[in-house]
């Protein structure tokens, strides 16, 4: 695979509209995703207004430290640091979202280093049916000549591959990173001693527009069930109580259950009761 050349910096009306976004806590139109939510249900920012060919999430050189073979989770807390949440949509031309993406993210560890032997701040994961993505890590540290940054390759099934990376907003080497995009920037919010940030990538796919419902309705808060088996594709709120594999189990980040996130994969989810 060849990656195309590195876009030049620029600001697009996806920027423009990303830069401008207040957040409030709107309802969703059903059948369509309008929030990006942290892992506690707080919304964050809209998903894109415009997903037409100028706001395509623009491709980055890959960079010399990419691996394949990542192991597939949403978390990958290997090291000290301060805590990070990505969260948004992988969604297509007509913002439609698109479920089953593949986001494969590496970055460097609080000091700057690649992990080039192992997997750690390594790790792939698929975009649930609503087009989408949860990431826990670390903010990454620096090292010579570049910004703060995190590399991702993401693929709508079927499709090519975008190779890109995310930024964080008030970064001073911003200014001097040759590779820096502004289009590229995460919305990132301080919440507490960690960070929350969300990007919502727009993947040259064609598709068809979701058809929200001309009456307006509040998104549903998932509810704690009372036990049960864990199961996927299920809303489970922090303090949910769930069995798998004769054990018990409390949620400790609300999610949506995905295949392959059974509580003893998951430990940054499930906590063993």
């Amino acid at each position: 695979m060849t990656d195309p050349e590195a876009r030049q910096p620029g600001v697009t009306r996806k920027a423009l509209l990303r830069a401008a976004l207040v957040v409030p806590a709107v309802p969703l139109l059903a059948g369509m995703p309008a929030l990006a939510s942290t892992p506690s249900g707080q919304p964050l920012a809209v998903t894109p207004e415009s997903c037409d060919d100028d706001d395509l999430t623009p491709p980055q050189m890959e960079g010399p430290y990419f691996k394949p073979g990542s192991p597939l989770r949403t978390a990958m807390v290997d090291g000290a640091g301060a805590r990070l949440t990505v969260t948004g949509y992988v969604v297509g031309l007509a913002c439609q979202p698109i479920a089953g993406a593949l986001l494969d993210f590496w970055q460097a560890d609080n000091a700057g280093a690649y992990d080039n032997v192992g997997n750690r701040f390594r790790g792939h994961q698929f975009s649930d049916p609503q087009g989408r993505f949860t990431l826990s890590t670390i903010v990454p540290g620096l090292y010579p000549g570049r910004t703060r940054h995190i590399h991702v390759k993401v693929q709508a099934p079927g499709r090519p591959v975008l190779t890109t990376q995310l930024y964080f907003p008030n970064e001073p080497r911003n200014s001097t990173d040759s590779l820096f995009d502004p289009a590229l920037l995460m919305n990132v919010q301080q919440v507490g001693s960690a960070r929350q940030a969300t990007f919502d990538f727009v993947l040259n796919v064609p598709g068809t527009p979701p058809s929200p419902s001309p009456t307006a309705t509040a998104s549903p808060s998932p509810t704690p069930p009372t036990g049960g088996t864990w199961q996927p594709y299920q809303p489970y709120a922090v303090g949910a109580q769930v069995t798998y594999g004769g054990l018990a189990y409390a949620c400790q980040i609300a999610h949506t259950s995905l295949p392959g996130w059974e509580p003893p994969n998951t430990p940054a989810l499930w906590q063993r009761r």
